[in-house]
């Protein structure tokens, strides 16, 4: 079984796509060109063989631009992209983005819509029905006070394979809240929805977190949804503000250490394989 990275990213600086939330001083770490040749070597470094792009853009451009990367490093096993749900004939976007066999999924940055409310919008909810009849998963980019949406739209398109990003960005210094905990819950009991052991060391404390501080949501997260409905994402480059590829690593292997090799097996790349369908 691969063991697969389920959430990364690759961008340029003064390429054709704006990356403006870079600008903010405390990311001037990531503010630079992350390839493939920057990843491959912490890849293998952690014995990942294959990864996951995820969009960045709400251009249908960067799936063009993210598909021929994917086509040119066999290390890329897929790509999320972006359609635009919304517009006036969202199956037919969907049909011409899965031309490519890499071509794998949809994201849309919905914690960044001003109405929070965003998924049940009744344009939106027409182009959740166009991927479910297509058989495209979703990649759900979400806040806690998003995740009572999720199990309406769970219920509402029952063989749509949705997935939670990064466990919906839980404050992770004030601990699994109720406010979190109760509907991540709630959502992990649609059997149609995954959710991403991803993006938590940067909704911790960037330069003293520890591996115990993400074990409470690692082990609620493992607890609702089960290894088989689990993805590891390392969130990368992003990670790198508050961690090495390494080490986030090291801290989930260490957080899920008591799980058994097959149940470690499905989390590292398994629940890839399956929610994404991705090919050879």
């Amino acid at each position: 079984m691969r063991r697969i990275d389920a959430h990364q990213h690759f961008w340029t600086i003064g390429g054709p796509f704006r990356h403006g939330w870079l600008n903010v001083p405390a990311h001037e770490p990531i503010r630079r060109d992350f390839l493939p040749r920057d990843l491959a070597p912490a890849l293998a470094e952690s014995r990942i063989d294959a990864s996951i792009f995820v969009q960045t853009q709400h251009d249908p451009a960067e799936n063009d631009w993210a598909l021929a990367l994917a086509d040119t490093h066999p290390l890329i096993a897929g790509v999320v992209g972006w359609v635009d749900l919304t517009g006036p004939d969202p199956e037919r976007a969907l049909r011409a983005a899965r031309l490519n066999p890499k071509f794998i999924g949809v994201r849309h940055l919905v914690h960044d819509e001003a109405d929070d409310a965003w998924l049940a919008r009744p344009d939106v909810r027409r182009g959740m029905g166009a991927l479910e009849r297509l058989d495209v998963p979703f990649d759900l980019l979400l806040r806690p006070q998003h995740l009572p949406l999720i199990p309406g739209l769970a219920d509402a398109y029952p063989l749509l394979r949705l997935v939670i990003d990064h466990c919906a960005k839980p404050r992770i210094a004030a601990g699994p809240t109720p406010a979190w905990l109760d509907p991540l819950r709630a959502c992990a009991r649609r059997p149609n929805v995954f959710c991403k052991l991803s993006g938590l060391v940067t909704e911790a404390d960037w330069k003293a977190w520890q591996p115990a501080d993400l074990m409470p949501f690692v082990r609620a997260a493992v607890d609702a949804f089960g290894p088989g409905r689990l993805l590891f994402g390392s969130d990368w480059p992003v990670c790198l503000l508050a961690s090495s590829y390494a080490r986030w690593v090291e801290a989930l292997e260490w957080c899920v250490r008591d799980l058994s090799v097959s149940d470690r097996a499905l989390i590292f790349g398994g629940t890839a394989e399956a929610f994404y369908s991705l090919p050879e």
